[in-house]
């Protein structure tokens, strides 16, 4: 058994060292090949290495044609069209009337007599209150009397004059008595006038301050009158707009505390530049017959400084490149497919979302519309509805 295992050892040493000598063999044989061999196999592998990298690219590009089932970007679209356009300066304004007005006493006393009530309707030259004139009505009843003896005695010297029998003096005297008396009458009735609070035009009390048996003088208000059949819209708009905003251009307006909106137009421009706040005042005449807008009503303006027809599309189609330019882009077909076209416009406004295009696009553009945030220049897309 011993002997076995040696042969067996043995055999085993033996298979080995053949089996590195092979390997000794095989590792000289292959140092020995020579360098121009090794250059040779070299270009033929870069050679055949580049007929392949060529015939894929060939492949590549006709699966490219052929393969229907390629995925694209999915973009909607929208066809530029013709519409009217219309921009508008937004501020806002206040509500006012040009007859309001807070009458005062032109004398003072005491109130004796309030005619009239907060909302009563008033016509011009009525009488809405009276003060204390018992003073003047007496000094009247006097004079009056007076006057009456001066009128007589003046008609009887005037026909003695006349038929020469009575002095010029007598006749001067009786004259003089007269007219100074009739002066005092016509003074008193003045002042008697004074007492008494009269409608300078027709309208609505707003508000009463006075009230009976109080004290009141001229520099105390007795009440408010307006009239708001007719009022006007007051605004300051910023300078920047001097030019667009004239006598005539239309305006929208829009009375939120009321709910009530009107279309009218700029009545009146004003002529002097606010220096604190550099604007200008504006002035909208209204009707309002039925007194639905009161004085100091708050309204939203919006004045129409800008209108045209022309192509007009969504304002968030419009983006700008590197140097601020601004472009859109378009479709345009490409084979099976469509491609993108960067296009440059000329955007001459914007308002609400839309975007007045005066130069680069026609009526007959198609604009990619959703997905043109994702897209890039002469890319082959896909159009879905």
């Amino acid at each position: 058994m011993k002997y076995l295992y040696t042969i067996t050892q043995m055999k085993h040493l033996l298979l080995l060292f053949i089996l590195m000598l092979v390997l000794s063999c095989d590792s000289s044989s292959k140092e020995s090949q020579s360098l121009i061999d090794l250059k040779s196999k070299k270009e033929v592998l870069i050679k055949e290495m580049n007929r392949i990298g060529t015939e894929l690219k060939d492949i590549e590009t006709a699966i490219s044609k052929l393969d229907t089932l390629k995925k694209l970007m999915t973009v909607t679209s929208l066809k530029a069209e013709v519409k009217d356009f219309n921009h508008f300066i937004e501020v806002q304004g206040t509500v006012k009337a040009d007859q309001t007005i807070e009458l005062h006493a032109e004398m003072g006393g005491t109130v004796t007599a309030l005619l009239v009530k907060e909302g009563d309707a008033v016509s011009k030259g009525q009488i809405l209150a009276t003060l204390d004139s018992e003073v003047i009505d007496n000094s009247v009843l006097q004079l009056e009397t007076q006057l009456a003896l001066a009128t007589t005695t003046f008609e009887r010297q005037a026909r003695l004059w006349e038929q020469n029998i009575g002095s010029e003096i007598q006749y001067l005297q009786a004259k003089a008595q007269k007219e100074g008396l009739e002066n005092s009458m016509k003074s008193l009735k003045a002042q008697a006038r004074k007492m008494k609070i009269i409608a300078p035009f027709s309208g609505i009390i707003d508000q009463v301050f006075a009230k009976t048996g109080e004290l009141t003088s001229s520099q105390m208000p007795f009440l408010r009158l307006v009239n708001l059949s007719t009022v006007y819209v007051e605004s300051e708009v910023t300078e920047t707009y001097l030019k667009a905003i004239k006598k005539g251009t239309e305006v929208l307006l829009n009375f939120r505390s009321i709910g009530t909106s009107a279309k009218a137009s700029i009545s009146q421009v004003g002529n002097f530049i606010n220096p604190n706040n550099r604007s200008f005042k504006t002035r909208i005449d209204l009707e309002n017959p039925n007194n639905e807008l009161k004085a100091n009503l708050l309204a939203d303006i919006k004045i129409n400084d800008f209108k045209a027809t022309g192509i007009v599309i969504p304002s968030r189609l419009v983006q700008k490149d590197s140097n601020d330019k601004a472009f859109v882009y378009t479709i345009e077909p490409n084979g099976s497919n469509h491609k993108v076209v960067k296009t440059y416009i000329t955007e001459t406004m914007n308002y609400n979302n839309l975007s007045f295009i005066s130069e680069g696009l026609l009526s007959t553009s198609i604009l990619v519309d959703k997905g043109a945030r994702l897209i890039n220049t002469d890319e082959d897309v896909k159009l879905v509805p």
